[in-house]
């Protein structure tokens, strides 16, 4: 993509780029991005979880730094629902706290009262930069370095169900 090899956040280097350079790196993580989509696997627990949370009437959004067709492509592919979609055509993308606080606008919640659960740095980033409650799946292989950014960390998404009920609780 002609990023250079400090460039810790994709989206923010190509914005950097002149047009030229910015539509041939735009195109390579496109093809990138659709690829994965298309070999996508979900975490262990995932539609289970969903299932819950649906019961207990907890709205479930998706915060992603990818494009909605992706997202609307991996949703379809794994036959998941969400309440509100938030990828990064809709504002700043994570570790902005726009995506989160959309989100809470969104459900009429209160971002300390949210959870936000991600694998990556950018997602614990994102959490705390709105205030929200911010929970590590720990599936990434650099999980253990991004622990200290967390409230919470698990390795299951069932284990999230503990986390609702003991906030719910306080």
């Amino acid at each position: 993509m002609g990023l250079p090899p400090e460039s810790r956040d994709i989206l923010t280097a190509m914005q950097a780029m002149d047009p030229v350079r910015q539509e041939q790196a735009q195109a390579i993580l496109a093809r990138h991005e659709h690829h994965a989509a298309k070999n996508s696997q979900l975490n262990d627990g995932v539609p289970e979880l969903l299932s819950e949370l649906r019961r207990r009437k907890i709205p479930i959004g998706l915060l992603t730094r990818n494009t909605h067709e992706n997202t609307l492509y991996v949703a379809r592919r794994h036959q998941l629902c969400f309440d509100a979609i938030v990828g990064r055509q809709d504002g700043p993308a994570k570790p902005d706290a726009y995506g989160v606080l959309e989100l809470c606008h969104r459900f009429n919640s209160i971002p300390a009262e949210t959870l936000v659960v991600g694998d990556y740095l950018h997602d614990l980033l994102s959490a705390h930069n709105a205030g929200a409650i911010a929970v590590l799946i720990k599936t990434h292989p650099k999980a253990e370095h991004y622990q200290r950014h967390a409230d919470y960390s698990i390795s299951h998404m069932s284990e999230l169900l503990d986390i609702i009920n003991e906030l719910e609780q306080n």
